[in-house]
């Protein structure tokens, strides 16, 4: 058994985190830290876990105890713990945190999108877990970037749900104000431009491409949902081959020919793709479901690449029937 512990326990993708490592047939989940909840149990916070769990929260932190350690906290303290605390140079860790997305040669994780790096991911011991908005976009992109097609400005028009904002209330997360609404966030320099251009660039070494990227509120609880065009001359039918080509051993990443809404992905790893010409434009349709794909789902995706587990333990999840 894989023997796991995770930081920062008390948010939405830790809450799903706990989901799905107790309910994996290879973990054995040993610890959830959370300083502000020591010593309250788990379903006091993730109520939903009520009748799976019995567990507490701690503030302790026994590495000797596990093989892997999850990251679940606020950007920028994954680091700063990395930095203040001794972690056994073995102990395998995926952070989905924004700390290590950007790879460096001062530090050696892995940037943990499967369908870009898995050979590497399955070498790693670090993995930086990608941003939500970025998995959904990269994988509307990433068959385009491998043929070298990425060479005209690309627009993104991306709407999220309000878990993506986090935990923690704020001025735009309360229901009253989010409800019935919605409005643009961060237009042309959201955080994760950064790392859909590293990866962009690593299939594309020539890409240069402006992204216009529009991020969106939205009044629904969880899920991204993204539309994507661009300058094309290509053949619908052959950009459909590259792509069917390029997500063929892929276990999450589907292309269909119908059209594609939220509820198909949410509360599922899957991320579902549609594709479609319009004159010289090609608009790719992408959406994931920001906690799992988009964060926990793929953390434990990564996780079972690093000890050779099949890809797939542990999340075949299913969208709901309505």
């Amino acid at each position: 058994m894989i023997k796991a512990g995770i930081i920062g326990g008390a948010g939405y993708t830790a809450g799903e985190l706990i989901r799905l490592l107790i309910n994996h047939p290879d973990v054995e989940l040993t610890f959830v830290n959370s300083s502000s909840n020591a010593g309250n149990k788990i379903t006091d916070v993730h109520a939903g876990l009520y009748g799976e769990t019995d567990m507490t929260f701690t503030s302790e932190l026994p590495f000797s105890d596990i093989d892997v350690l999850f990251f679940c906290t606020a950007h920028g303290d994954t680091k700063k713990f990395m930095e203040s605390h001794e972690v056994p140079a073995e102990l395998k860790i995926i952070d989905l945190s924004t700390d290590y997305r950007i790879e460096s040669d001062e530090h050696d994780f892995i940037y943990g999108l499967p369908e870009l790096n898995r050979k590497r991911i399955i070498r790693a011991s670090h993995i930086a877990n990608p941003g939500c908005f970025a998995t959904c976009i990269q994988l509307g992109l990433l068959p385009l970037a491998k043929h070298l097609m990425l060479n005209s400005e690309i627009h993104v028009n991306g709407i999220t749900g309000s878990t993506g904002a986090g935990v923690k209330p704020s001025e735009t997360t309360h229901y009253s104000w989010r409800n019935d609404n919605i409005s643009i966030y961060k237009p042309f320099t959201h955080q994760h431009l950064g790392e859909i251009r590293q990866s962009l660039s690593q299939l594309q070494n020539s890409f240069n491409a402006d992204i216009q990227f529009i991020p969106v509120r939205g009044c629904f609880s969880r899920g991204i949902f993204t539309s994507i065009y661009m300058d094309c001359g290509i053949d619908l039918s052959e950009i459909r081959r590259i792509y069917d080509e390029y997500y063929d051993d892929h276990s999450f990443t589907f292309v269909t020919d119908k059209n594609i809404d939220l509820k198909q992905v949410v509360n599922t790893n899957k991320c579902l793709l549609n594709l479609s010409k319009h004159g010289n434009k090609l608009l790719i349709v992408s959406a994931i479901d920001n906690l799992l794909k988009g964060a926990s789902g793929q953390a434990v995706h990564n996780m079972n690449l690093l000890f050779g587990l099949v890809e797939t333990t542990g999340l075949h999840l299913k969208p709901s029937a309505f």
